[in-house]
């Protein structure tokens, strides 16, 4: 049993975290930047236009990419249950 082994599981868990929080904010950052452009250039201070974008976008991004997402999470799985023989013996 090495300890590189589980580096390499946690570094590959810690790629996949980052992935997929990635998929779900990036498209709310988006949106959010050009709606805070927006109120910049027109002077609108108003907080429900800043928030409800941004909120419609990321559950639009968690419904368009939850098959992918859970695709990934399930092939990391198979992945991890493959190596225990491994990292056993």
């Amino acid at each position: 049993m090495e300890p590189e082994v589980f580096v390499d599981v946690v570094r590959s868990a810690l790629g996949l975290v980052a992935v997929l929080v990635c998929a779900t904010i990036l498209p709310s950052l988006v949106v959010g930047l050009c709606v805070s452009i927006f109120q910049a250039a027109t002077s609108i201070n108003e907080q429900t236009l800043s928030f409800l974008p941004r909120l419609i976008i990321t559950v639009f991004a968690l419904m368009a990419g939850a098959h992918w997402g859970l695709e990934k999470l399930m092939s990391f799985f198979q992945q991890m249950v493959s190596m225990i023989p491994e990292v056993i013996g």
